[in-house]
């Protein structure tokens, strides 16, 4: 017999021509910066928790050292792109950078924290398959917003009624990332 609790309903789909971010994709390491509720800072990769002993591009050291502006982000996970000298493309800087994907809550420098930097956008609006070709031509052909680098990894599109990130790269796009 079937139980109202085995029943899991189909979820509403959301509509494709709808508010689309899209953000240069920086060539770097995922990073994440959690604050708990009791005011504990917790620092992690893409797939793990990372302390300054078991570290990740010196993120952990990093966050450390500016713990105090860090905890400014304020209660949540805090999802972004650890990059510069030494991880992936580097960029040509002689530094690390951390850049925060969530543009709509931390686009103004006033309001997050003085060591945080965010995404480029490159396009704020509804959904075409055009804006998408747009920015991977502005890209390939100006190089990288992040900083004047010339071979920019490619961009990722946020798409805000479905929640959901889609990534597009300059090279390669065509193959997993597993046979790059």
């Amino acid at each position: 017999m079937i139980k109202d609790d085995d029943f899991v309903p189909f979820r509403k789909i959301p509509r494709l021509s709808r508010e689309i971010v899209i953000t240069e994709k920086i060539d770097g390491t995922n990073a994440q910066i959690k604050i708990t509720e009791d005011g504990e800072m917790i620092v992690g990769s893409r797939n793990k928790v990372i302390t300054p002993k078991d570290d990740n591009y010196g993120f952990a050291n990093w966050c450390e050292e500016n713990k105090e502006e860090l905890m400014k982000l304020g209660v949540g996970t805090h999802y972004g792109e650890w990059w510069g000298q030494g991880i992936g493309r580097g960029y040509g800087l002689k530094t690390k950078k951390f850049s925060l994907f969530n543009v709509s809550r931390w686009g103004n420098p006033e309001e997050r924290p003085n060591c945080c930097d965010v995404v480029p956008i490159l396009y704020r609006g509804t959904f075409t398959t055009e804006a998408v070709t747009s920015c991977m031509i502005r890209l390939r052909t100006t190089g990288s917003y992040a900083t004047s680098y010339e071979d920019p990894e490619g961009i990722v599109i946020y798409h805000t009624q479905g929640n959901l990130y889609f990534k597009k790269t300059l090279k390669n796009d065509e193959k997993p990332k597993g046979e790059l």
